[in-house]
């Protein structure tokens, strides 16, 4: 349950960091307008009328306020910082190195004394 928790505390984090509330609320926005509007007139003068941005609702506003507020908070004036210190570079000499011969290993596998039968034995098979 504890993990559960954590995940679902950090996908609504990431949603709020990437800014879907306001996404989330301009779609009720928009939804809301639609329906008030089809009442009063056709569905395509409608749509057209939810979508058009002459005639945005109360909600509408504020969320486009929301987002220019929000987005002058994320304009600060950032300070680029000089890393102003100078190393210098030091040589090393490694040693030569050194050709190794591996020792030679030869395997010989003993030589079978005998064929294997022919035909394979009729016991294995049944």
């Amino acid at each position: 349950m504890p993990k559960a928790i954590g995940r679902l505390s950090t996908i609504v984090a990431l949603c709020l960091s990437l800014g879907f509330h306001w996404l989330a609320l301009q779609s009720v926005a928009w939804t809301t307008m639609l329906f008030e509007n089809v009442r009063h007139t056709s569905l395509t003068e409608a749509v057209a009328q939810t979508f058009d941005g002459r005639h945005p609702c109360n909600l509408c506003r504020a969320v486009s306020a929301g987002k220019k507020s929000e987005k002058k908070s994320e304009v600060l004036p950032t300070i680029a910082k000089l890393d102003l210190i100078c190393t210098t570079r030091t040589w090393s000499c490694l040693p030569r190195s050194v050709r190794y011969q591996f020792p030679a290993v030869f395997y010989f596998l003993p030589e079978l004394s005998h064929a294997p039968p022919a035909p394979p034995p009729r016991s294995l098979l049944g």
